[in-house]
């Protein structure tokens, strides 16, 4: 068994093109989020998946491997999966390339959950909601777990509704899908073979093909991963947030 990081890294992001060569002061956001994954010490490989040459040779001298995909994968799930070549009992962690603030002990919470209990397809992560605008925003994915921390359904939605009034922040049932995820090898060969289901497409949220194919998806509860980066205003939210914390 073989743990495998994958951070996929395209050049044509919808909202930020090239987002991944951004600079962040001074320094490729990819390569930020490399330097972070190489801090996990559960990770028997760390894979970097581009369509694109540059992204490829500004992460090349940080010592991962590059594989080169193709660049008309639907999702970075897709990429992932080509990149990885896994086999069915290697674990394989989906860990997205915007986020530099990754905590390298989530990465290896996620490898260790896998590796130990093989009862598990994926595993990812969630955090509490504690912001009501947030529980409310359809951009914030939510999930509600059972007594095993396996996900019930992931929403765009404030779920779980609550009946009789408002939503109860502090009853400890809210919880934000973080994405970051971790695959066993053969049930990610299955899942990109799989087409979107329905409610894959009603919510746009491809861990729900995942559930209806019957998966088992252990939920792990952390803290917020910090600011991630989506548009170029983020770009300068992230390089206060790295000063403040004396990584500049």
């Amino acid at each position: 068994m073989r743990v495998i990081g994958v951070i996929p890294s395209r050049w044509g992001s919808t909202r930020f093109p090239g987002k991944s060569l951004h600079p962040i002061l001074g320094k490729p956001l990819v390569c930020w989020v490399v330097e972070a994954v190489q801090r996990a010490r559960r990770l028997d490989e760390i894979i970097v998946a581009t369509d694109d040459e540059r992204i490829a040779e500004a992460v090349r001298s940080s010592g991962v491997r590059v594989a080169m995909t193709s660049p008309d994968h639907p999702s970075g799930t897709d990429r992932v999966a080509e990149a990885a070549q896994a086999g069915a009992d290697d674990v394989v962690i989906n860990i997205q390339g915007d986020e530099p603030l990754i905590p390298p002990e989530l990465i290896d919470t996620l490898a260790e959950k896998m590796v130990s209990e093989p009862g598990w397809e994926m595993a990812t992560a969630a955090c509490p909601i504690s912001d009501p605008a947030e529980l409310a925003a359809p951009s914030v994915v939510k999930v509600v777990m059972d007594r095993d921390d396996g996900a019930l359904y992931f929403s765009r939605l404030p779920i779980p509704f609550r009946r009789d009034g408002p939503p109860d922040l502090a009853s400890g049932l809210y919880w934000r899908h973080l994405g970051i995820y971790a695959y066993r090898g053969g049930f990610l060969n299955r899942l990109v073979r799989e087409p979107p289901c329905a409610l894959e497409r009603t919510e746009m949220l491809e861990q729900l093909r995942a559930l209806h194919l019957g998966a088992r998806i252990a939920g792990i509860r952390t803290g917020p991963l910090g600011v991630g980066v989506d548009t170029p205003a983020d770009a300068g939210l992230l390089e206060d947030e790295l000063r403040r914390r004396g990584m500049a």
